[in-house]
């Protein structure tokens, strides 16, 4: 196979590969769709640890604060060191940066987030669009099935 993609009339195509049709528009948009939530999550997350950066200054030295151990549970320590932080990079990595090497990073990372959430919004549009399209068909060949059968001769072998 060439790896090209054929286009298909859908007018064309009987019911059932209509119904099979929509039904893979259904699951790709449900993976779009959940790409894109878990896109904006991780986005939000990148955002927010830029700003909790903001309060690694020389004004917060040695105050009281607390340290998040997982996302619900947080323990009493102090900031000690305003130049330097530990950066998550995945996967179990962490890299010590300066403060501004850190917001840089998180700056970079927030906007490719953005850029690949650009890139996903236009398929979940094109795949509801080509969705609709293909309801309609179906709504147009069940009331064609339906004309076809009330508009039959009647014929019953019985009684005259």
């Amino acid at each position: 196979m060439s790896g090209q993609r054929q286009q298909v009339d859908i007018s064309t195509l009987p019911l059932p590969q209509l119904n099979q049709l929509a039904q893979q528009l259904d699951q790709e948009i449900e993976f779009l769709t959940a790409s894109l939530s878990q896109l904006k999550l991780t986005q939000t997350k990148f955002a927010e640890s830029q700003d909790c950066l903001s309060k690694v200054n020389k004004e917060n030295l040695d105050k009281d604060i607390l340290v998040p151990l997982t996302g619900s549970m947080y323990v009493p320590g102090q900031l000690s060191n305003v130049q330097e932080c530990l950066v998550d990079i995945g996967t179990g990595y962490y890299i010590e940066m300066s403060v501004d090497a850190s917001k840089d990073y998180f700056k970079r990372k927030v906007e490719y987030v953005t850029k690949q959430i650009e890139k996903i919004q236009p398929l979940v549009q094109d795949k509801y669009k080509m969705k609709r399209v293909v309801m309609e068909m179906v709504q147009m060949k069940v009331q064609a099935q339906l004309a076809a059968q009330q508009a039959a001769p009647v014929t019953a072998g019985g009684s005259s």
